[in-house]
């Protein structure tokens, strides 16, 4: 039995996917799941995005895509269809790869899995090497309940949790505020401004990766 799981994430660029196409034509970023890859080649593909982005335009002037169904719903559309196109992603499936979610923005592809293994790791790791424009971005190692660290999923320093947690356990961030930075600086003895600091660094990893 393996006894490591580890988290992954992917950075892909310069691929010829008509999802990231689209994105890169219309300027916004588009959430999928991974696609379903059928034995005669082509690919299932669910994704959503912004309404009235171009998405939806653009998909459909790509001869590589058919059957494009386009739903709309609270400011969104979800972009159903069958491509002929082949994504990275598959290639990082064969491998050992369990995609989770992607993300296509301006062209590029952003994917988070997983991987049972070192040694998958290093074969997932080889495909991505003879694919174009992949490069890994992050690896930890995922938690007994198969989640990633609070500090490994938002790229935090543990001086940054602490200083959140302090924040959380004073009520520093209750609304309205219960206590003082000085006084959740003074719970990990440090002080005011290099607490000030820390909680600031941890909310710009935070919100950067929430709104990109």
């Amino acid at each position: 039995m393996i006894d490591q799981c580890l988290a992954v994430e992917f950075r892909v660029t310069g691929d010829d996917c008509p999802v990231a196409r689209a994105t890169e034509a219309a300027g916004v970023t588009v959430d999928a799941r991974p696609p379903q890859l059928r034995t005669d080649g082509n690919a299932l593909v669910h994704c959503s995005g912004p309404a009235d982005s171009g998405v939806a335009a653009a998909l459909d002037e790509d001869d590589r895509v058919r059957y494009l169904h386009v739903a709309r719903a609270d400011g969104r559309e979800t972009y159903r269809c069958l491509s002929k196109a082949p994504c990275v992603v598959h290639d990082l499936t064969n491998a050992g790869f369990l995609a989770e979610s992607l993300r296509y923005r301006d062209g590029e592809e952003f994917y988070s899995g997983a991987v049972v293994g070192r040694e998958v790791l290093q074969g997932v790791l080889e495909a991505a090497g003879d694919a174009v424009g992949v490069t890994i971005e992050r690896v930890t190692p995922l938690g007994s309940d198969g989640e990633p660290s609070v500090a490994a999923h938002w790229n935090l320093t543990p001086a940054q949790v602490e200083a959140v947690e302090a924040g959380l356990t004073t009520g520093y961030f209750a609304v309205p505020r219960e206590a003082t930075a000085g006084q959740a600086a003074a719970e990990l003895g440090i002080s005011k401004s290099a607490y000030l600091e820390r909680v600031h660094r941890a909310q710009a990893s935070i919100f950067g990766q929430i709104f990109g």
